[in-house]
């Protein structure tokens, strides 16, 4: 009996010896999962309920892009605030303002208040999710940071398969009005009390070092954040690189997301379609946990290059795919690299340019990022319309994916930018 009492005990202990990282990544991983969820993956559901019930098609088929843009620009802002402010308040200060925007969304009856809600939220957005969010990782981690990384990033995915869907159902049957109550005071709930308790600027801040190194000796001071400044990392051509890749990247990725279901659907049926979906979600979260883990072993630019060309391969099998076995094995293949090509920008941005300035370095390479983003789906679209089939749309973003393996390719190697700054510092100095 002692035994079982001294239980809770043993925990709660246990729990204290816990380097506090491993919190900042639990709730890191609580708010990308709900600024995704009801954010992200949420603005098909909402602008399908839109197009149904007040607007006509044409007339929404921006909104999104509103959303990116917004976004994207944004992440500039948040990317300079979260090195001058605590970060925990950008996200909360965001995630309450969010909330409040959400509430309202019932309230649209006019086109441009629809664009309007798009693009203010589009900014609250990028205030609490990726750019603060691995930033925050990035700070308390450097030898695991893949995994750190990875096991955040994995909140992503999860928010699209657990919200998404509870969005749906309450648009249905209670309404836009009620809903965007319910997903205000669940956006909050997800994002401003794990900001507030749980996150910390940085290691520093709470007397720690980062990834829970011993204590320095008396007398002995932590020096500065290493790094590239930004004005030398964006002129490198290893930024110019992984930014244009990822520009093929995720253009080639969201475009093959978004028609995916439509593509098994018509090959099948629609029931078959939403398996392909969980699948391939499913896939995206078991894909990047283990890439994580890997990526503590392996070179992280060959890991790169090797998913860029797997990612390729698993659009070209969607593109001939016929009967259930082909279309679920694409979705497994095809998943496996979704979740390690999204985690892998950040981590290379990193390692490549260090903590110094890298809220708005990776702020800046995401924001052109979202052109590839925001053309994807309509490259997709069009491959079809003019091709008569989603053979040749796959096709071609799977030579999109191609083309980002070249640039990173070429890119050079991953810690040639630092190199070449401590060069030129030295070189000042002298």
């Amino acid at each position: 009996m002692s035994q079982l009492l001294s239980l809770p005990g043993r925990i709660v202990a246990h729990l204290r010896d816990v380097y506090y990282g491993w919190w900042v990544v639990a709730a890191v991983f609580v708010t990308m999962s709900t600024t995704a969820g009801i954010g992200f993956y949420n603005l098909s559901v909402l602008l399908g309920a839109f197009s149904d019930q007040r607007f006509d098609v044409s007339e929404v088929s921006g909104a999104t892009a509103t959303f990116f843009l917004a976004s994207g620009f944004a992440g500039m802002a948040v990317g300079r605030l979260i090195e001058v402010y605590d970060a925990r308040y950008v996200v909360a200060i965001s995630g309450a303002l969010g909330a409040l925007v959400f509430a309202f969304v019932g309230s649209i009856t006019e086109i441009w208040q629809l664009y309007l809600f798009y693009a203010v939220f589009g900014v609250l957005y990028a205030g609490c999710a990726l750019v603060p969010g691995t930033t925050l990782v990035a700070r308390w981690f450097a030898r695991r940071r893949a995994v750190a990384l990875s096991i955040a990033s994995t909140g992503l995915s999860i928010g699209g398969i657990v919200f998404a869907p509870v969005s749906a159902w309450i648009i249905q049957t209670q309404g836009l009005t009620v809903a965007g109550h319910w997903l205000a005071i669940m956006f909050f709930i997800g994002v401003v009390p794990a900001a507030l308790f749980v996150l910390r600027p940085s290691p520093q801040s709470m007397g720690l070092r980062i990834d829970g190194d011993p204590p320095l000796e008396d007398g002995e001071e932590e020096g500065p954040p290493d790094g590239v400044p930004m004005a030398f990392a964006v002129r490198s051509r290893f930024f110019i690189g992984v930014t244009a890749a990822y520009v093929f990247a995720m253009m080639s990725q969201v475009g093959a997301l978004s028609h995916q279901f439509r593509l098994v659907s018509g090959r099948e049926d629609a029931a078959l379609a939403a398996l392909a979906v969980s699948v391939l979600a499913a896939s995206s979260i078991v894909g990047r946990l283990l890439g994580g883990v890997a990526l503590s072993r392996l070179s992280i630019r060959a890991f790169t290059l090797a998913f860029m060309v797997l990612q390729a391969l698993g659009l070209s099998a969607f593109a001939f795919a016929e009967g259930v076995v082909a279309l679920m094995a694409s979705s497994v293949l095809f998943g496996v690299t979704v979740g390690n090509i999204l985690m892998l920008q950040p981590l290379l941005l990193g390692e490549a340019f260090g903590l110094r300035d890298y809220g708005r370095i990776f702020a800046l390479s995401q924001l052109f990022g979202t052109v590839g983003v925001a053309a994807g789906p309509a490259l997709v679209g069009v491959v079809y319309d003019l091709a008569g089939g989603y053979g040749p749309a796959y096709l071609t973003v799977a030579a999109g994916s191609m083309v980002a393996f070249t640039i990173f390719a070429l890119s050079g190697p991953v810690g040639k930018a630092s190199a070449d700054y401590a060069q030129a510092d030295v070189a000042e100095k002298a």
